[in-house]
């Protein structure tokens, strides 16, 4: 992909679903509450944390890429 991607996760909306560790364990974990945090807030895109976000109940997870801040996920409508 060759892209940098920043990744946030809306811990209004986490619900702990943990689907986010199945896909890219190497990128999220859960912390004492049980809500999901990226392990590097900026990382290289990779389709691991993309899945991980697709994957995501209650789409907390968002990725933007790194400068623009444009979005990768959610899409923009």
């Amino acid at each position: 992909m060759g892209d940098r991607w920043h990744i946030e996760v809306d811990r209004s909306l986490c619900i702990g679903s943990a689907q986010c560790l199945h896909h890219a364990p190497d990128g999220f974990r859960l912390d004492s509450a049980r809500q999901s945090r990226p392990l590097a807030p900026d990382t290289d895109a990779n389709e691991r944390v993309l899945e991980a976000a697709e994957s995501c109940p209650v789409e907390a997870i968002v990725i933007t890429l790194g400068g623009s801040g444009e979005a990768v996920f959610p899409p923009e409508d």
